[in-house]
């Protein structure tokens, strides 16, 4: 077997293993408590934009029933498919690719820019929501199921659950909800 470019050059290892354990910290988990933010620029974008909406509004449903079941799938950083394990945003965008044919970002921040706001108390089962888990806005996210219940892929310890808006660690953390729908 030939030597790899690592045997070499041991600076390479200790650069790709730092850039790793820097990814993992990055992920979609758990982190301290909320800083009060305002979101980014980028995330507050004109009312005339062009929103990212799934064709048709039925959807919205199978949005729902589809994150229904991945409930117990694992979490993995950076994870796209439930037999590999699944982020917040991978989650999402899997099943809406997986629905509706269309991509979205693997990026919760992302999503929420290219996604149309919706008032808290307009949220309908299928909407995302997110949250300020790591001190930024827009750093976790998941699918509204209704009821003030939601579906996520929580983090490295987890599985995809779902929990409630009114859980206190939620509630405190709360950025907003967005919809896949079209306006009307």
């Amino acid at each position: 077997m030939a030597p790899s470019l690592f045997d070499s050059r041991p600076e390479l290892r200790t650069a790709l293993a730092a850039a790793c354990v820097a990814a993992v910290l990055a992920g979609c988990g758990s982190a301290p408590p909320r800083t009060t933010s305002q979101p980014p620029p980028s995330v507050i974008a004109p009312p005339e934009r062009a929103w990212f909406s799934l064709p048709h509004p039925d959807h919205a449903q199978e949005v729902v029933l589809y994150a229904l079941g991945l409930l117990d799938t694992g979490y993995r950083f950076g994870g796209r498919n439930p037999e590999a394990g699944l982020d917040c945003s991978g989650m999402v965008s899997f099943i809406v690719e997986q629905v509706s044919g269309q991509r979205l970002p693997h990026n919760a921040a992302q999503i929420a820019e290219r996604t149309r706001p919706v008032a808290s108390g307009a949220l309908q089962p299928g909407d995302l929501v997110f949250f300020n888990t790591l001190g930024r806005a827009y750093s976790h996210m998941g699918i509204y199921l209704g009821d003030g219940r939601f579906i996520h892929a929580p983090n490295s310890r987890g599985k995809v659950r779902v929990d409630r808006l009114d859980n206190r660690y939620f509630a405190e953390r709360f950025e907003g909800g967005r919809t896949l729908l079209p306006r009307g």
